[in-house]
């Protein structure tokens, strides 16, 4: 085990790069095919990671939709669904949301120093808090789940997470689903946001693979060691 897990980020994003609109409910980017693939590709990892504000605004359950690849999980020793992961700075999770109440996984909080007592009582019982320090250090957080036998990480946004990431060099793989469709609105969620990335035009990607699913395709990198 390294000193953390292989990341791989996971995003659907329409042409413009927006990952949602602006609108009170959750704009749908993806097709069937690709919620398959997504599926898939959790069951493959041992944790998924999102942020807080996506458990607020989405509420997601975070799980494998699949009963052949849970079984296919239980059969290799596995827990039926992957770890559950959120960063928070601060302790406004609520403890009923899908993420802590669906499905048997574990659940980790890594949280900024100030929130993290306040959030362990919150949360006592439905997940595990930890301290990850003040600012909140992802590189203690990976290691710590590295620690745990987390070999391979899923990141699912959103955009601030999306960025923190990549800004500190922490992801090995982007799976990115574009829509075939422009939000328009520049108050939308955007994929990432501003700089420096240390993948740029002086140090680009590796285009792995490009698929088409139904009207969506899905755009596979390999960024690299920085």
């Amino acid at each position: 085990m390294g000193t953390r897990p292989y990341v791989l980020l996971s995003c659907a994003m329409s042409l413009d790069g927006r990952i949602d609109d602006t609108s009170p409910d959750r704009l749908m980017l993806s097709n069937e095919e690709d919620f398959d693939r997504v599926d898939a590709v959790r069951a493959s990892c041992d944790a998924i990671l999102v942020g807080a504000g996506t458990l607020r605004r989405d509420n997601p359950r975070l799980l494998i939709r699949s009963e052949a690849r849970r079984r296919e999980r239980v059969a290799r020793g596995l827990p039926q669904h992957p770890a559950k992961v959120t960063l928070t700075t601060t302790a406004r999770l609520d403890p009923s949301g899908r993420f802590f109440t669906g499905g048997d996984s574990v659940k980790i909080v890594y949280a900024a120093s100030p929130a993290a007592d306040r959030l362990a009582a919150r949360l006592a019982g439905v997940a595990e808090v930890r301290d990850a320090g003040d600012p909140l250090d992802l590189r203690k957080a990976l290691a710590d789940l590295a620690g745990r036998g987390v070999a391979r990480l899923m990141v699912e946004g959103g955009g601030a997470v999306h960025t923190a990431f990549l800004k500190e060099g922490l992801v090995d793989e982007i799976q990115l689903a574009v829509a075939p469709f422009f939000v328009g609105d520049p108050g939308a969620p955007a994929f990432v946001g501003a700089g420096p990335f240390p993948q740029n035009a002086r140090r680009p990607m590796e285009l792995a693979e490009v698929r088409k699913l139904g009207d969506v395709v899905l755009l596979r990198y390999l960024v690299g060691k920085i």
